[in-house]
């Protein structure tokens, strides 16, 4: 009976320590991730970079068909044919004896050795849309990494809030108790029981709200790294400002000149340079050369047989093609202006960008300070307020008004670290590196 008595037991307690360690998972059914993991797991699964990828493929594959102009054409042939011993001489109407047998092959090859300089200015335009490819892929990452930092902070900022919330539910609970043990002495009317039991249900519902807040913000975080789950964002080790490495002048000239955005425009401009000179190198000659190699045997034999050589030069120039040249031209010409005036829009854009980043980065820095003065001061009106109403000189009316300012002092000082924190990672996803 003993022994039976222990195997239970040592069932149970294997089942209960499965059912503890499974708990998260089975039950939970939530992951934690840190944010560099995050980051990570986004940049692999986002449609977008991948698209970028595919395009930066392009690029370098159309560079090394630039490059591959500048190599001969070569290509192979070979033939065969067997016919009857007896034939029908068209000529004479006779069937006439004689072999009809015939076997051949030949090598041939072609190179343009001039073109007016378009292979030139073909090599340059797909190394400035290689570099426009880097460009906007880089840009890509940025925007990947600061869409998912949005997402790990905001559902740190919710836990966060959550925590407040909950804070309320138990300071609620407190000043209950306050007003239950004032009226049991007689010092405290219905009407104080009565707003004191709404503050503690109102803040229970506070807890509910951020409760769902929560979990949408963690579910939002499990999609962006390509989880079905909610996803704990692990809290990063500081939130508290750094001061920056770069002065406000060196931002501005970086954002300027270093931005994604900006080397990507400059690049495009530089391509759509290329096309007008490609496009005026029409107006000169193309000389190629061609030759070949050619074999024929009317035996079936590797020996023996007839082989025949040629070399030869060309030079094409169209004199009049519709006035295409011309509107080519004026096409590329066109082009060209647009997209330098896009560049001039997007060294602008980045500035404005860069200075609206900085200043909201600035403001968030001193929103820190007065909503952490601001939590200091409300924490300790709270405490007056209390000791007032333990003595009957404050109401409960009172108690809640300063109750209420706490926890939206401490609800600021959170959303203020969070502010400070995105504004920083708006500015490096502008800059394109990391500060």
């Amino acid at each position: 009976m003993k022994n039976t008595y222990r195997a239970v037991v040592q069932i149970v307690s294997r089942l209960t320590a499965g059912l503890v360690i499974l708990w998260p998972v089975s039950i939970l059914g939530q992951q934690a991730v840190s944010l560099d993991e995050a980051i990570e797991l986004a940049l692999v699964r986002s449609p977008q970079m991948l698209q970028q990828d595919q395009a930066l493929d392009n690029a370098e594959l159309a560079r090394r068909s630039a490059w591959a102009a500048f190599l001969p054409n070569l290509s192979a042939s070979t033939s065969g044919s067997l016919r009857s011993a007896n034939i029908l001489d068209p000529n004479t109407g006779q069937i006439v004896g004689g072999s009809s047998d015939s076997y051949g092959a030949g090598v041939s090859g072609r190179v343009t050795i001039f073109q007016g300089g378009t292979r030139f200015v073909e090599m340059n335009r797909t190394d400035a849309d290689m570099q426009a490819a880097i460009a906007r892929r880089e840009n890509q990452r940025f925007a990947v990494t600061l869409q998912t930092k949005n997402f790990f902070f905001s559902a740190l900022r919710q836990a966060d809030l959550l925590e407040v919330a909950r804070q309320r539910v138990d300071q609620a609970q407190q000043n209950l108790e306050i007003v239950r043990a004032r009226s049991q002495v007689g010092r405290a009317t219905i009407s104080d029981s009565l707003r004191a039991r709404l503050d503690f249900i109102n803040a229970e519902q506070g807890v509910l709200q951020g409760e769902t807040a929560l979990r949408a913000a963690e579910f939002a975080l499990g999609r962006q790294i390509g989880e079905s789950v909610a996803v704990a964002p692990l809290r990063p080790a500081t939130l508290e400002p750094t001061m920056l490495p770069l002065a406000e002048t060196e931002i501005m000239q970086l954002a300027e000149s270093g931005s994604p955005t900006v080397i990507a425009a400059t690049q495009a401009a530089n391509a759509a340079s290329a096309n007008v000179r490609s496009a005026k190198a029409s107006y000169f000659p193309t000389i190629s050369m061609s030759t070949g190699y050619n074999w024929n045997n009317q035996e079936r034999s590797f020996t023996g047989g007839r082989t025949s050589w040629s070399m030869g030069f060309s030079m094409s120039y169209p004199i009049f093609n519709n006035f295409q040249r011309q509107s080519s031209i004026d096409r590329a010409q066109f082009s060209y202006r647009v997209s330098r005036l896009q560049e001039d829009d997007t060294r602008l854009a980045a500035r404005q960008q860069a200075d609206n980043a900085l200043y909201s980065l600035r403001t968030a820095e001193r929103a820190i300070e007065i909503a952490e003065e601001a939590a200091r001061v409300a924490a300790e009106d709270l405490r007056v307020v209390r000791e007032r109403y333990a003595v009957g000189v404050a109401t409960i009316l009172d108690v809640l008004i300063s109750q209420s300012a706490a926890s939206q002092a401490d609800a600021t000082v959170i959303t203020s670290r969070y502010d400070y924190v995105i504004a920083r990672a708006e500015l490096e996803a502008i800059l394109g590196r990391e500060l």
